[in-house]
């Protein structure tokens, strides 16, 4: 991987009072916070929070992190998208992923199905409809129009987008962590998104599909860009560092051992990709009986750190240019010192290593 700049970005908290948020917005923007991203999973939806950060803001990006596939159609996703740039004037980026079929059909109740293909064909229909084409497409998932030999009324007509968007090109990013993803992530979009990310590990995990969808890359697109997310702390404060890092173990155990089932958890694969098959498996085992604290508890010490932006300066520093060496473009950095000064102090010195 090559060296880049890294872009200083921070994800909202769901869990919190998002209006107070908001309100603190004005200071991270002002101490470096180039990127916002709001996440949906399955609690307030994502569109309505980022609308309201657009009139709140001026410069920073606005990214949705991450909208599932699954919920919304593809010409849902274009318009949302096309309004979200427009009310931002020009600022929003386009995140979609694939979810799992827990929330997917858990959630929404809709049929968790061929995500590789149908993140490739969302593609394909919101740059058709930014550029104000007429909506006819013809995929293995979506068809546009709906035809009476398709099983429709025979109503249905091909359509432009009646307003002209800002870009007929929004940046759209994948979040993605298989090798199938990954690699149609490479192939077709802006930005991929890779969650728990161990720089040190990037070749082992992600080179081999990386390289085969850069192979296949529109030249008209822009170099891809890497999009991760760690839990930032800078001090030397060793209890700070502690609390720090027992954020994120709890983070990695719910991810590592619960999101999924035995031998269908695509984070579980990520850690054993790693080389933490050993730690992968305990850590499964002892979450899914219910033991939360223990399987913590057994997330290595190495990964908590590669993973993170916590301790010293110095070290802070040392871990930014190890994501830097891996190809990473922007750091959701989730700051989270005890006091929102402090945290505003931390994203600041980070925009200054960033820029370094």
């Amino acid at each position: 991987m090559t060296a880049s700049a890294i872009k200083l970005g921070m994800p909202i908290n769901y869990a919190g009072d998002f209006r107070e948020t908001i309100d603190n917005l004005v200071d991270f923007e002002a101490a470096g916070v180039a990127r916002i991203a709001v996440p949906e999973a399955y609690s307030f939806d994502a569109v309505s929070q980022l609308g309201y950060i657009a009139a709140r803001t001026e410069k920073m990006e606005l990214q949705s992190a991450i909208l599932p596939m699954y919920s919304r159609t593809p010409s849902n996703l274009a318009m949302t998208a096309a309004g979200l740039d427009f009310i931002s004037g020009g600022r929003f980026v386009l995140g979609i992923g694939a979810s799992g079929p827990q929330v997917i059909e858990g959630f929404h109740g809709v049929k968790y199905d061929y995500p590789v293909g149908r993140a490739r064909e969302n593609a394909d229909i919101c740059r058709l409809i930014w550029r104000r084409e007429k909506t006819e497409y013809r995929g293995k998932h979506y068809t546009l129009p709906f035809t009476k030999e398709d099983g429709g009324t025979g109503l249905g007509k091909p359509l432009k987008i009646i307003n002209h968007p800002v870009r007929e090109r929004i940046p759209m990013l994948l979040a993605a962590i298989g090798p199938k993803n990954t690699e149609v992530a490479a192939e077709m979009f802006e930005e991929f998104q890779p969650f728990l990310f161990h720089p040190e590990h990037v070749d082992v995990a992600f080179g081999e599909p990386l390289a085969a969808g850069k192979a296949k890359r529109d030249p008209s697109l822009p170099e891809l860009g890497i999009v991760v997310q760690a839990t930032a702390r800078v001090t030397e404060d060793a209890e700070q560092i502690e609390n720090a890092s027992q954020m994120v173990r709890h983070q990695a155990a719910l991810y590592i051992g619960g999101m999924g089932a035995r031998g269908k958890n695509f984070y579980n694969q990520l850690a054993v990709r790693y080389g933490y098959a050993d730690a992968a498996k305990e850590i499964q085992d002892l979450y899914l009986d219910g033991k939360k604290v223990e399987a913590a508890a057994a997330v290595p010490a190495d990964l908590v750190e590669a993973m993170s932006l916590i301790g010293p300066r110095s070290l802070v520093a040392e871990r930014v240019a190890a994501f830097r060496a891996a190809g990473v473009t922007c750091i959701l950095a989730a700051p989270v010192a005890p006091t929102h000064k402090e945290r505003v102090e931390d994203m600041a010195q980070l925009a200054e290593i960033f820029a370094s």
